[in-house]
């Protein structure tokens, strides 16, 4: 393979900037610009130089092959951050025959090729680098350990072990078999359902912690939904009137509460209406409020149009009038409004699953929908082996799509796309 280059970093000026080189002519790269390079996996302070002269003074790392990031010889240069620096090690790495810039995500595409990382850890770390918030952050950190990848081995181990049973009845078609083996085939499909469907179903929250929650405010018009929208972004977000109607489209104000993403939603409100230009925004709102994860309603004087389910917030607004409720105004009681979303939201967060994803609940879904036909054949007795093996067989490349072994040429380009230069 070649041997490539690039700032791991951040561009721009900083206390430090980090410059990976990796391949087979790593070390003979470092030995040009360093003279000479210290033992692997410690560090050593050298000057860098080019045909010029001296470069930067920088801390060297080498690893050898099979114990680095990549799974390759690397050698990293710990620089001075400022541009020119940078620019002139780059420039200097550049002249070296057999070198060449690495692509976005190159490093990390090796070490999915040298299974350093499964597809999923590799996913993990994308969403690490893009995390935001606590959540997501532990949420990453979880995929990148390889804890989705450990759950595919181990569902994995039990179907193949379920298919070999089977083939040996196969195998033996002829033969008196000593054993039915039908009530352990029977106990791996439904322990391995049983698993594969709490996975699944804790992946649609995963999904949420990952691309954040949506809360809606609904109310009806001058309810006070874009004072309390400003009052919880701490800025002004969206346009405030006595006029009723003034909003007319869905505005959207992301932030970090309680550690988890969370996207708070002011919609239009909600009346009967002759403006055509408001009858339009009332029907977006109605139809993000009833998709959102959680809706606060605003009470008023003023009827609603959409009513409140189970699990909604209803709370009384403008209570710098009434006295009742919560204020964007003044501050009254959103700090218990807060806390009240915050509660809900960190409820439905413990439902999470290690799978993040909608790939990985595709995956699994259709490892679900074979091992629920292998389930239905197996009712059939031995006579049906033949199509539960092949049944098992589907789940199993199900599972090994998950984590990158088979079918996922198609989205590696995609996923790795998301990665920066040095990354």
């Amino acid at each position: 393979m070649d041997t490539i280059y690039a700032l791991a970093s951040a561009r721009g000026k900083a206390g430090v900037a980090v410059v990976r080189i990796s391949g087979p002519d790593a070390q003979s790269a470092g030995r040009v610009l360093a003279g000479s390079l210290p033992p692997p996996r410690r560090t050593g302070l050298r000057v860098l130089r080019d045909s010029d002269g001296p470069i930067d003074e920088a801390l060297v790392l080498v690893f050898e092959a099979g114990h680095s990031f990549t799974g390759e010889e690397v050698v990293e240069l710990q620089l001075h951050g400022s541009t020119a620096v940078v620019n002139a090690v780059l420039a200097a790495l550049e002249r070296i025959e057999g070198l060449r810039l690495a692509e976005p995500g190159e490093f990390t595409r090796r070490a999915l090729e040298n299974e350093r990382l499964d597809l999923a850890q590799v996913e993990g770390l994308a969403d690490l680098i893009d995390s935001e918030t606590e959540a997501q952050r532990r949420q990453a950190l979880r995929v990148l350990s390889g804890a989705l990848g450990e759950k595919a081995d181990s569902w994995r181990r039990d179907l193949i072990r379920a298919v070999a049973l089977l083939e040996a009845t196969i195998d033996f078609v002829d033969e008196d078999v000593p054993v039915d083996v039908t009530p352990e085939v029977g106990a791996l499909i439904a322990a391995t359902q049983d698993s594969l469907r709490k996975e699944a179903e804790g992946a649609r929250i995963s999904e949420r912690i990952r691309e954040g929650f949506e809360v809606a405010i609904v109310g009806a018009p001058n309810a006070g939904k874009s004072t309390l929208l400003n009052a919880l972004a701490g800025r002004e977000a969206a346009i405030t009137s006595d006029v009723a109607g003034t909003t007319r489209d869905v505005i959207e104000v992301r932030m970090d509460l309680d550690g988890l993403p969370v996207t708070v939603l002011d919609t239009a409100g909600l009346r009967d209406s002759e403006d055509v230009v408001e009858r339009l925004g009332i029907e977006r709102a109605m139809a993000r409020a009833d998709a959102a994860d959680l809706r606060v309603f605003l009470l008023s004087d003023a009827p609603l149009t959409f009513e409140p389910v189970e699990g909604d917030i209803v709370v009384e607004g403008k209570s710098d009038i009434t006295g009742r409720g919560v204020s964007g105004k003044t501050g009254a009681g959103i700090d218990d409004l807060v806390a009240q979303i915050g509660a809900v939201l960190q409820d439905r967060a413990a439902g999470a699953g290690t799978a993040i994803r909608a790939r990985h609940r595709a995956a699994m879904n259709h490892a679900l929908d074979s091992l629920e036909n292998a389930r239905i054949a197996l009712e059939g007795g031995s006579s049906h082996s033949e199509l539960i093996a092949e049944e098992l067989w589907s789940a199993v490349r199900a599972l090994d799509s998950l984590v990158g072994r088979v079918d996922v040429e198609n989205v590696l380009d995609e996923i790795f796309a998301s990665f920066c230069l040095g990354k």
